[in-house]
């Protein structure tokens, strides 16, 4: 099995294991499981072309043992303190990777989904994800409304007001993306969910109708158009419901970075 920071720098082009997962070394244990978790999803083996499986699976083991270490406290304060990294502790390639990850990040229920959204609209984690994505993609609406959880067509007056609102107050910058959006971009996005509705609600009619089921479709519809995105609906609320799993402490044996 070859060394984790060799095997980091040859996959990913870095050897340090925290840009690995797209965080900073001071990222909390949430963040550090949530960017294991977008990085994971990218890479998946079951998530891209027959050609890249290899590669895939490849960086998905590897990122899979990144995550080992990071989310281990006496490992990552090893890391983050020398730059070493306990290698005897380190899992096996031959693990199933796959039943790893789904042990850290179950299947929801719908009721997890429902009650999630009812404590999400409206709360300071909303307005949060909300300011931080209008920053990061400066301004650009397709771009919130995408990336924003559990947002539909219905949340963008809404958005947009409390938007507008923060840059009158000087707390957000002001981008022209936002203030100088044209209204056939405004009508296409519009069409855009419209579309996705449609489809839906065909596939409602194929799962035989219901509730559970419009939810499953609407669910069903959000991830094959957002599937290869990190932060697509499903994915986020998997990460933020999913709780970390215990490990067993280290043992001495290190690797240099």
């Amino acid at each position: 099995m070859s060394g984790l920071i060799e095997s980091c720098q040859g996959l990913f082009g870095t050897s340090d294991l925290y840009e690995v997962l797209g965080v900073v070394k001071t990222a909390s244990d949430k963040e550090v499981k949530r960017g294991y978790h977008k990085v994971s999803l990218k890479v998946h083996p079951d998530r891209v072309d027959i050609k890249d499986k290899e590669n895939a699976t490849q960086k998905f083991q590897t990122l899979g043992r990144v995550y080992a270490v990071l989310s281990d406290k006496d490992r990552r304060g090893l890391y983050d303190e020398s730059g070493e990294i306990d290698d005897e502790d380190d899992v096996s390639e031959d693990r199933d990777w796959n039943d790893y990850w789904r042990l850290l990040f179950p299947k929801l229920s719908f009721e997890d989904i429902n009650e999630f959204e009812k404590k999400y609209k409206g709360s300071e984690e909303e307005l949060d994800d909300l300011t931080s994505t209008y920053v990061e993609y400066e301004g650009d609406m397709d771009a919130i409304m995408d990336n924003v959880l559990c947002s539909t067509v219905e949340d963008e007056p809404r958005f947009t007001q409390i938007l507008n609102d923060l840059i009158k107050k000087k707390k957000l910058p002001k981008f022209e993306k936002f203030t100088k959006e044209t209204k056939k971009n405004k009508t296409s996005r519009q069409k855009k969910a419209q579309a996705e509705a449609l489809e839906a609600e065909e596939m409602l009619q194929e799962l035989g109708g219901g509730e559970k089921n419009s939810l499953q479709a609407l669910i069903k519809k959000n991830q094959q158009s957002r599937e290869q995105q990190a932060d697509s609906f499903l994915a986020d609320l998997e990460a933020k419901y999913a709780q970390p799993k215990k490990k067993a402490k280290s043992s001495t044996v290190k690797q240099k970075k």
